[in-house]
């Protein structure tokens, strides 16, 4: 069984106040685009497949666009951690990383309720300290997305790990499930022109659905891989490319024995069979 993950940043404004440093109106109105526009065509594309995914949103997201977030909550979908306003945990204190995702989770169920209890986590840039594995195990996370150790298989995200020019230690196997992503997967690389930093982008629709038509085929062949796209409504919202989405569900729909489920159907799954070692 090929179990395909449709997953979604929802990252709005967060990305350029966070991440690009950008406050000004341009690069604000793209997150616009995404809570506005991108991301209502995306729920509307996932009732019509009846499609259940994954929603990543960073806290700022959440509070900026509250009906969204709750919208997203109201119609089944997963809702996992994103960082607090899409800040990257590199050159941050174990105590300042720590402080994040706690606040993150508490402006999350300020948001949507108490009852939130997320089940994963992925990094904003997919890019996790020596210290971001334990943080999210102790905090009882089942998953990470944000490694590319493999490319369809789940596996134990390691902790503790060290690296310099003259060595490197994996670290040990933490109970948190890694469900892989890669570049080549995501929308952003594909779509988004950038020029600090660069982002060339301007690939058509066509393209990006040969390009993950043939990773999809290659998961397919392996028998049981799990195949994740990662997406933003900023991005993929609009109307050629969520049309390429649509095409693109279709097909993988009509090969046998596959399967769309969120991430933590999957992490709980992956939890009960692999190992810790």
């Amino acid at each position: 069984m090929t179990t395909v993950c449709l997953t979604f940043d929802f990252d709005a404004v967060s990305l350029w106040i966070g991440t690009m440093k950008q406050t000004t109106a341009t690069p604000l109105s793209r997150g616009e685009f995404g809570a506005l526009v991108g991301l209502p065509r995306v729920l509307d594309l996932l009732v019509e497949k009846d499609v259940s995914a994954t929603f990543f949103v960073p806290a700022h997201s959440a509070g900026a666009f509250p009906d969204a977030a709750k919208g997203i909550r109201d119609q089944g979908h997963e809702i996992g951690l994103h960082g607090y306003c899409h800040e990257t945990p590199i050159g941050l204190t174990r105590e300042q990383e720590a402080d994040l995702l706690d606040r993150s989770i508490e402006k999350m169920r300020f948001i949507l309720g108490n009852d939130y209890l997320p089940k994963g986590y992925r990094s904003p840039a997919w890019d996790l300290s020596a210290d971001s594995i334990e943080l999210l195990e102790e905090r009882g996370l089942l998953y990470d997305s944000s490694l590319m150790g493999d490319d369809y298989r789940p596996y134990r995200a390691h902790k503790r790990y060290t690296a310099d020019e003259t060595h490197y230690h994996r670290g040990e196997a933490s109970r948190v499930v890694e469900i892989p992503v890669a570049w080549e997967l995501d929308d952003f690389p594909h779509f988004v022109f950038l020029n600090k930093p660069m982002y060339l982008g301007m690939r058509t629709p066509t393209e990006v659905f040969e390009l993950w038509k043939e990773e999809f085929d290659f998961c397919h062949s392996l028998g049981n891989g799990v195949f994740t796209l990662t997406m933003h409504p900023q991005v993929i919202g609009r109307g050629p490319r969520i049309a390429m989405l649509s095409r693109l569900i279709d097909y993988m729909r009509s090969q046998p024995e596959v399967q769309f489920v969120t991430m933590g159907e999957v992490a709980v799954d992956q939890s009960n069979r692999l190992e810790v070692k």
